[in-house]
């Protein structure tokens, strides 16, 4: 079994409202989509697997669930969203399953590719996960809000949608740790359970039985991934598969323009466009150069580093089959289906760096791989003197003018 020690400030923020809840109703959230306003999005259509071409994103309901049930919530993350009152378990409930879409929330599912160990995979998207808008929280700042386990959508494929129990569970309790642990990550506001059964080999063994359909909300200021620049990918030498908008190099532009403008308002509008988007790449390198550095101080492994499960922020996202080392193994592996040990504790900063190096080859034609490729060796710079900084503190040595050579051979001397 996994043991993971959970902070208890995060004790005091995962809650259960019941025991403090006043009899307020109709809460209001301050939706503004405008990821949804600024990139093509799929009118709503059946509910089928399908392949969805020139669009980011494809308008779907949440599928309804029996009897929702408020198993947790972090009151924290809550407030993030300006939901800072003591609401009734069973509207957050009904609201946080997917039961009752509040007014200005426009339910969508995001499209996106990914090289997943290794290979190009073609469409993935959202198959489990329902983004229900963007909400304005404190001081105006945007939340992107999502369901993971709400139904089907139209990348579900052949899965049915769901999460259970058990794994949202983890997924809530990890997320807010590794927030009290100061690692970027997306938050997690409530888990909510239901009567709604569905089907699960809990351990792959051919036994088979029915858990609880759960639904978690993950918070994030946007949820856009090195797989939302896949779509637009060619057909693929190894693999065959090529993604829906392949060849779309107008909308590359667009959606690759829009999340510098959105989420990057750091680089300036003073620079030309090739500028910025260099700049773009850059602060990406960086970001994810020191999120895995925070993961190696901490032995976080995340399991399934494919390109698809790596945002555009660098923040940790898509909790699934992670692991906290118990003792030290450079060669832990955390997931049952990492059978050539592609993810390993040790090769995540590698693994990363080649998906960002994928990043760069789906951002080529509107920013040169020439330009764009050297500033992979920011990467290893980055990513080792975040973890030296990190670890330095871990062992009281504070002060930065007393550096020493030394310092790393003293770190990897406790490993041994």
């Amino acid at each position: 079994m996994l043991s993971v020690h959970v902070p208890s400030a995060v004790v005091q923020s995962v809650r259960r409202f019941a025991t403090k809840c006043h009899a307020m109703s109709n809460f209001e959230l301050r939706f503004d989509n405008l990821q949804l306003r600024s990139l093509p999005v799929e009118d709503k259509q059946p509910i089928q697997s399908r392949q969805v071409p020139n669009a980011c994103f494809s308008l779907v309901n949440p599928t309804p669930v029996d009897s929702p049930q408020l198993v947790c919530a972090s009151k924290n993350a809550l407030n993030l969203l300006g939901i800072e009152k003591d609401y009734v378990p069973d509207e957050l409930a009904d609201v946080f399953s997917g039961n009752k879409v509040l007014a200005g929330s426009q339910p969508a599912g995001h499209c996106y590719c990914g090289h997943q160990f290794g290979y190009f995979s073609g469409q993935l998207g959202d198959g489990a996960a329902i983004s229900l808008g963007e909400v304005l929280g404190k001081d105006d700042r945007r939340w992107e809000i999502q369901l993971k386990g709400a139904g089907l959508t139209p990348f579900s494929r052949t899965a049915d949608g769901r999460k259970v129990l058990r794994s949202s569970i983890r997924e809530f309790l990890c997320s807010e740790a590794m927030h009290y642990l100061g690692i970027p990550t997306t938050r997690a506001g409530t888990c909510v359970t239901s009567d709604t059964r569905v089907m699960r080999d809990k351990f792959y063994d051919g036994r088979s039985a029915y858990e609880r359909a759960t639904v978690v909300l993950r918070i994030s200021p946007t949820f856009l991934r090195f797989g939302s620049f896949e779509i637009f990918k060619s057909s693929d030498a190894a693999t065959g598969r090529a993604g829906p908008s392949a060849g779309n190099i107008e909308l590359l532009e667009k959606l690759t323009d829009f999340t510098i403008s959105t989420y990057f308002p750091a680089i300036s509008q003073s620079l030309s466009v090739e500028e910025r988007r260099l700049s773009f790449f850059q602060e990406v390198v960086e970001s994810t150069a020191r999120l895995v550095a925070e993961w190696q101080c901490v032995g976080f492994c995340h399991g399934v580093l494919n390109t698809d499960n790596m945002s555009i922020l660098g923040v940790t996202i898509d909790y699934g089959p992670f692991g906290f080392m118990d003792s030290f193994d450079p060669n832990f592996i955390c997931n049952a289906s990492d059978e050539e040990g592609r993810y390993t504790y040790k090769k995540q900063p590698e693994m990363c760096r080649w998906n960002l190096g994928k990043l760069a080859e789906a951002l080529a034609p509107v920013l040169s791989e020439e330009k764009s490729m050297p500033l992979l060796d920011r990467f290893d710079e980055v990513c080792a003197g975040h973890y030296l900084q990190k670890m330095r503190k871990k062992l009281g040595l504070l002060k930065t003018e007393q550096f020493d050579a030394h310092d790393s051979d003293l770190i990897e001397s406790l490993f041994d």
